[in-house]
């Protein structure tokens, strides 16, 4: 019987662990990534130049205090940094303060961390203060460091910025003025992952023009201005609508602007793809075609004018085909954007050959916003897995180095229907249930019965002390790592393990659905409801820890302080951490 329980025990603790090895391998990926980004950067002189012009329009009478130097990630330990030093001068009127960073975005945090730390400036959004740097010294008497400077290391690959729905809140409003300032502050608070989703609606209708959809077609499925985030995410259509061809463009001139000043700052930019979400008029052209209309959302009176739009079943070779079709017209339609670069060749937004991997962006294809606040038609784990699948194929074969940033949104928002798994180990007598119904089945088919199964006393015999369950060396850490109690942590364990491997098949099915290292997850409400830790780290899939610091229409001052503090480190240093 004690051997059973052992052999019980190391199947379900193998079966847990099926996801570390998988962690391990995206690392590996993650380092591929970052090396090809690396080498995929504007020149430093275009890099270098890009700061410069942040200094310029945020202190233009400190220009030539400053110099600054692109350097490479040896000089840095192996990771980014920036370094601060004073400047040897040679002249009077000479630089100050030298600023080295391994990108555009480092050597401009470095230069905020200076004025922040060293001369009291405060540099934040106009709500929150706004501009602030009458505490400067002028020229010539900027205050100097001690001599062995200082190196600040970025602790993580990427710092990501903004919402989905950000776009309809503010970005929507805004010329190409507010745009620099907004991607200046990007730089200066260290931020080298934004979304860049502005324009994206005149890319949609050259697409949807080459599978037979009209623009008058499109006039009831695009979302106005202040609602086109909802009508992108497949929650309403045409409400707010429709756009006149006027705006779509200058909307697309304006995401090139935005985009070729990220790319000139070392940022990497990330761009939308096809998540499912189409037209009304694709029915009637393609009447063969799997297209399921889904439920209302939180529209007017569930309108049918607004409401329940329609998702492409992602087992319809159409899927791909759209998937594919947009992400080479984003190629196709900005190609033909130039990096300011100070060189012999002209490195265009997507590269040579209309290859979209050279100058290194990661593709965002949203499967979090193809059900973001909407169900999916079937909770069947092959359909959810096809669909994650067919997302991912749809954006690779538009770019085969393409990686999918997917927002988590909706593993809190829906979690009914995603089940993560939450179920607590004190709750005992649900979990005695749960090892008999889980349990029986696998030790009859191991040894023919169910010794187990026959009553409370023989269930409690799990109860082993786990100093003797030798061979489960690590479980001391997972039982702690998911807060139960040593002693008791073999039959909490079991019973939670049998749990999530019961309910989690969902959301193992999605993150699953792709290539080791093809997908990064936004744990989007971590610093209130963290995923991370409910989901075995998301299942082996690397993962951004996100703070919302406000909803729409709020702008009280209030937060989770404590959380926002510790919550980024708790989730790095954690057990077999994928952040």
């Amino acid at each position: 019987m004690l051997k059973f329980k052992y052999q019980l025990l190391q199947l379900l603790f193998l079966l847990l662990t099926f996801s570390f090895p998988v962690a391990l391998s995206n690392h590996k990926a993650i380092e591929s990534l970052l090396h090809r980004l690396d080498s995929k950067r504007a020149l430093p002189s275009v890099q270098e130049a890009a700061a410069k012009g942040v200094l310029k329009r945020l202190l233009p009478t400190h220009l030539s205090s400053f110099e600054f130097n692109i350097v490479s990630k040896d000089v840095c330990g192996g990771d980014s940094c920036f370094m601060i030093n004073n400047h040897n001068k040679s002249s009077q009127n000479g630089p100050e303060i030298i600023i080295r960073g391994t990108t555009g975005v480092e050597i401009v945090s470095g230069l905020h961390w200076y004025l922040k730390y060293w001369c009291g400036a405060h540099v934040s959004w106009d709500k929150t203060g706004g501009v602030q740097t009458t505490s400067i010294p002028k020229p010539g008497s900027l205050p100097l460091l001690k001599d062995e400077g200082v190196k600040i290391r970025r602790p993580v690959p990427w710092n990501y910025y903004q919402n989905v729905v950000t776009s309809s809140y503010s970005f929507v409003w805004w010329d190409w003025e507010r745009w620099e300032k907004e991607v200046d502050w990007m730089a200066l608070q260290g931020i080298n992952l934004p979304l860049a989703f502005t324009g994206q609606e005149a890319i949609w209708q050259k697409v949807f023009k080459d599978f037979n959809i009209s623009s008058e077609d499109l006039n009831g499925f695009f979302g106005g201005p202040a609602f086109l985030a909802w009508a992108r995410m497949g929650n309403l259509h045409g409400w707010g609508g429709p756009l006149s061809q006027n705006w779509l463009d200058q909307q697309l001139v304006l995401q090139k602007q935005i985009i070729s000043r990220m790319l000139e700052l070392g940022m990497t930019p990330v761009l939308p793809s096809f998540s499912g979400n189409v037209p009304a008029a694709l029915t009637k052209i393609y009447p063969s075609a799997k297209i399921t209309r889904l439920g209302d959302w939180n529209t007017v009176d569930a309108d049918p004018r607004w409401c329940c739009t329609y998702l492409l079943d992602p087992s319809d070779p159409l899927f791909v085909e759209i998937g594919e079709a947009f992400i080479r017209k984003q190629i196709k339609v900005q190609s033909n954007i130039r990096v300011n670069a100070l060189t012999s060749m002209q490195v265009t937004l997507f590269g040579e050959d209309d290859q979209m991997d050279e100058d290194g962006r990661i593709v965002c294809g949203d499967l979090g916003d193809t059900f973001n606040e909407n169900s999916p038609p079937t909770s069947d784990p092959e359909y959810i897995s096809t669909l994650g699948a067919a997302v991912y194929q749809g954006i690779s074969k538009g770019d085969k180095d393409a990686v999918w940033l997917m927002q988590g949104w909706l593993f809190y928002s829906d979690s009914s229907f995603w089940k993560p798994p939450q179920m607590k180990p004190e709750n005992r007598e649900a979990l005695k249930v749960l090892v008999l119904v889980e349990l029986c089945p696998i030790a009859k088919e191991m040894t023919g019965v169910c010794n187990i199964g026959s009553g409370t006393g023989d269930l409690m015999m799990l109860l082993i002390p786990i100093e003797e369950v030798g061979m489960m060396h690590g479980l001391t850490q997972a039982a702690t790592m998911h807060g139960m109690a040593p002693v008791n942590s073999v039959f909490d364990f079991v019973a939670m393990t049998a749990l999530r491997m019961k309910l989690s098949w969902l959301a193992v099915a999605l993150l699953q659905s792709v290539p080791s290292g093809k997908m990064i997850v936004l744990d989007l409400f971590a610093d209130v409801k963290p995923i991370w830790k409910t989901s075995f780290q998301f299942y082996g899939t690397p993962y951004i820890w996100c703070m919302l610091h406000n909803f729409g229409g709020n702008i009280e001052m209030y937060g989770v302080l404590d959380s926002i503090g510790s919550g980024p480190i708790d989730a790095r240093v954690s057990a077999n951490s994928t952040m």
